[in-house]
């Protein structure tokens, strides 16, 4: 038999529950009900105990007066002090007389909240206080701080001297304190060489991106080296140059006096020559077929060395400081000297020295060939960058070269030189801390065309041979990679903190998209910073052949 399940009785309709009878009992129960409170003390009725309830009760009718008087029935309900006290603060109990009641109750409810509107153009204003000292008023700080006191009192006296002990703070006495500044110093040396170092320090705004790139939305730069080797021992110095590559795709690296020379097809890295006892390597470059490497000496020697055998062909000397820059051009090694000298090396001949150029006052760190051999740049410590006309002509040991352009624009020393590769006659020159300044010259008229202020120091500056674009490496506080445009000089891209310490030397690989970097860091890194452009297929001229050629004209 199936089981039925009783519904509960709130679940029910009307028509399912049973009406209970109004008895008699009941009736009368309900229309001798009286609700009564404590009588006040009045002088009209002093014997009466109970007095008629207030009539800001809402569970009593106005419209019915109470019983003026109280009949001992059996249907009365007797009003007990808890139900007075519930009638008058308005509690209604669960099944009670007064639930049945209806009774209007209202909700509070809060006016909307109106915001200020402001314009767009109107900036919102922003509290600047700061939350630790609202008010930063000597008077108001120093009072502030009069209150920072040890209290012995409120703790023990062997705790209190422990913690006196252990900070080393007078009992009682403020820790920080507002004195009058120092009186300004009399000698200003030391004024001015702050003024001088601040450049060092003086980093730069953030830029935009979190990492410390910024590229523009036309060109992604790769920020993470495609290569990073170790290079120990390479010397920190600005004016050296340590880092040449090759036509043959082979890079040369100087480190302290050893020189090694690294394959990039195959990745074989072959130690070519060690400097003399007591000296280093200050600066290498490859000859423009890639086969001699040139190897500077502190001591002031230039050697020459084969890259295929790796062996020294030649040692040439006759300088008197070290040789901090070299440069080829067919069978003329140039070198330039610490004395402000610069000598042309004919490899091919036993007195190799066959010109010497004077137009420094301080080292050379700088040296350029150009492409087609016409012209040579050199800078140096002495802030200059001179051009110097590269047709020889008739020399001999004793011949002297004069400057063809001599550019005084730099204020510190001229080291990152580099000629355009599309553009023969530009040349960029970048200057050291006090300058940060890259020129770009006209080498035919010999004037200046532009000129690109930078963050800091410029160590190198290399021109793009694909695109209308030149690279400058940086030095602190930036220690940065940045690429240019040209003419418009807008940044393309820049990469903070390239390596951990200052970004000294570079080269361009011979395809024209990789950058290698050398810093004191003693590490080699490997950008690609351009894309090598599509070779564009030429289209085959035909040529015109007779009408009555085979294969010219056939009709089907």
């Amino acid at each position: 038999m199936a089981f039925n399940p009783k519904t509960p009785t709130r679940h029910r309709s009307r028509s399912d529950v049973a009406k209970t009878p109004l008895t008699p009992s009941i009736i009368t129960g309900l229309n001798n009900v009286s609700i009564y409170s404590p009588a006040a003390k009045t002088g009209g009725n002093k014997s009466s105990k109970y007095s008629i309830a207030d009539i800001t009760n809402p569970f009593i009718s106005r419209s019915r007066p109470a019983s003026p008087v109280k009949r001992a029935t059996s249907g009365t309900i007797q009003v007990s002090e808890s139900l007075q006290r519930q009638a008058n603060s308005g509690v209604i109990r669960k099944g009670g007389i007064e639930s049945k009641l209806d009774v209007v109750s209202r909700d509070y409810v809060p006016p909307p909240k109106q915001e200020a509107k402001r314009s767009r153009s109107t900036p919102a204003m922003r509290d600047s206080r700061d939350r630790f000292i609202t008010n930063r008023e000597v008077t108001e700080v120093a009072a502030t701080l009069d209150l920072v006191s040890l209290n012995p009192t409120s703790t023990s006296p062997g705790h209190t001297a422990r913690l006196v002990a252990a900070t080393g703070v007078p009992l009682n006495k403020r820790v920080l304190a507002y004195h009058e500044a120092p009186p300004a110093a009399s000698d200003t040396t030391l004024t001015q060489q702050r003024e001088l170092a601040r450049p060092l320090y003086a980093r730069p705004g953030a830029l935009a991106s979190s990492s410390g790139v910024a590229t523009n939305r036309s060109r992604k730069i790769a920020t993470q080296p495609e290569r990073v080797l170790d290079a120990p021992g390479m010397v920190d110095d600005f004016y050296l140059n340590l880092l040449s590559w090759s036509v043959q795709n082979v890079v040369a690296v100087a480190l302290s006096e050893n020189t090694y020379i690294w394959r990039a097809d195959t990745g074989a890295v072959v130690q070519v020559g060690e400097a003399p006892e007591g000296t280093y390597v200050s600066s290498v470059d490859f000859s423009n077929d890639g086969a001699f490497l040139g190897i500077g000496v502190g001591s002031g020697e230039v050697e020459l060395w084969g890259v295929e055998t790796g062996q020294k062909l030649r040692s040439m000397s006759g300088h008197q400081a070290q040789i901090a820059a070299l440069s080829w051009h067919g069978h003329i090694l140039s070198s330039a000297c610490g004395d402000g000298s610069i000598w042309h090396h004919d490899v091919r001949i036993a007195r190799h020295k066959v010109m010497e150029l004077l137009g420094h006052n301080g080292e050379v760190c700088g040296l350029k060939w150009r492409a087609d051999g016409e012209l040579l740049a050199s800078g140096g410590n002495d802030n200059v960058v001179n051009i110097w006309d590269g047709r020889l002509g008739d020399v001999t040991e004793s011949s002297r070269g004069v400057a063809r352009w001599t550019k005084r624009n730099h204020t510190a020393a001229v080291k990152a030189l580099a000629w355009c590769p599309w553009q023969p006659s530009l040349l960029a020159s970048g200057g050291g801390t006090n300058d940060a300044t890259v020129h770009i010259w006209n080498s035919t008229t010999g004037g200046r065309l532009h000129s690109l202020k930078t963050p800091a120091q410029v160590t190198s500056v290399q021109w793009s041979p694909h695109r209308k674009e030149f690279l400058t490496t940086h030095g602190y506080p930036t220690n940065a990679i940045m690429v240019h445009a040209y003419p418009s000089l807008e940044r393309v891209a820049e990469i903070r903190d390239a390596h951990d310490s200052r970004v000294l030397f570079s080269c361009v690989s011979p395809a024209g998209d990789m950058v290698c970097t050398g810093a004191g860091d003693e590490n080699l890194k490997f950008w690609r910073i351009w894309e090598i452009p599509p070779t564009k297929k030429k289209k085959e001229k035909q040529e015109g052949r007779s009408l009555t050629g085979s294969g010219i004209l056939s009709l089907r």
